[in-house]
């Protein structure tokens, strides 16, 4: 954490309670969160977690039951103009005019602003270009996702909300949307967002919520969070089963564990084809160098061969119902 950065959103204590048919319903039980200038912040959880009713908090489109709120120093929910010109908010939906153009719109909301980003910049940035005249009606989910992150950022805001904002883009366009996160957060912005993909998160953040059930569970890095100060197991795959004789052999002061043929790594990736093995205890040089002679002796040439750390996902896992 830079010892510059300011918190630039707290909320303190928030609670929230909705009328349903069913009678009064807690969304919120006491909620802190903050987030810093040039900082990204991902709010986590499963649906019905409490994030949107937080972040719809913070910006002061609604306001809690109990709890303090501070978004730039000041209560949102009584801020004026000059509060709600340094944030810019994206919106899952988008909240766009269907028969506007992206170019015609992002001209209206720059104008709004005593000084506007550099719009011609941020489109051809975002390549919006390519699609700037067409209705918003006739655009995809990835192109709408793009011309709201620009809209979110046309007047130079301090801190902006990003709801999901990876949603719906293909491979490249992704690229350019974190390319941007990035230098917003190193330009200084607060930069808060939600996402369901837990690699986007456990790439981009500096700082995670993960909530569930209105409270929030765990908070941290992601290194904190995923515990990486100890050694990663090493998984290995081999085209064929490991005869008995080899087994045996495997070095004293390392265990060696087969992992189920379903089973794999748990990265969401699809694991590897052959069989496949978890070895724990390797800590130091030797231990690496006594499974590369156990390989050497016994002609096991593996086909596969990770470091696999906890990941952000199977944080999520344990905390999700």
């Amino acid at each position: 954490m830079s010892s510059s950065s300011s918190v630039l959103v707290s909320l303190t204590g928030l609670r929230k309670t909705v009328r349903t048919p069913r009678g009064p319903l807690e969304i919120l039980q006491g909620v802190d969160f903050q987030a810093r200038s040039g900082q990204v912040t991902a709010l986590l959880g499963p649906n019905g977690a409490g994030k949107t009713t937080t972040l719809t908090i913070a910006q002061g489109l609604d306001r809690p039951d109990v709890g303090s709120v501070r978004l730039l120093g000041e209560d949102p929910w009584h801020g004026g103009p000059a509060l709600r010109s340094q944030v810019g908010v994206m919106l899952q939906d988008g909240g766009l005019p269907p028969s506007a153009s992206p170019a015609r719109l992002l001209r209206h909301v720059a104008s709004l602003y005593r000084t506007p980003a550099d719009m011609d910049a941020l489109t051809s940035r975002l390549g919006i270009d390519e699609f700037a005249g067409r209705d918003i009606r006739r655009l995809s989910g990835g192109q709408k996702q793009r011309v709201a992150l620009a809209a979110a950022l046309a007047g130079r805001p301090r801190i902006v909300f990003l709801d999901e904002p990876s949603a719906g883009l293909d491979p490249i366009s992704r690229q350019l949307v974190f390319d941007l996160i990035l230098e917003l957060k190193h330009s200084g912005l607060a930069v808060v967002l939600t996402t369901h993909l837990l690699d986007d998160a456990e790439r981009l953040a500096d700082h995670v919520v993960l909530m569930r059930n209105g409270t929030v569970e765990r908070a941290g890095t992601v290194a904190q969070l995923t515990d990486r100060s100890t050694p990663a197991p090493v998984h290995f795959t081999t085209p064929h089963p490991l005869d008995s004789t080899a087994m045996t052999a495997f070095p004293d002061g390392l265990d060696l564990v087969p992992e189920p043929p379903s089973g794999g790594p748990a990265t969401g990736s699809a694991p590897p084809q052959g069989c496949t093995f978890r070895i724990e205890g390797i800590t130091t040089p030797d231990d690496w160098s006594d499974l590369a002679s156990w390989w050497r002796d016994h002609r096991i040439m593996p086909t596969d061969v990770r470091l696999l750390h906890r990941s952000l996902e199977d944080v999520f896992l344990e905390v999700a119902p």
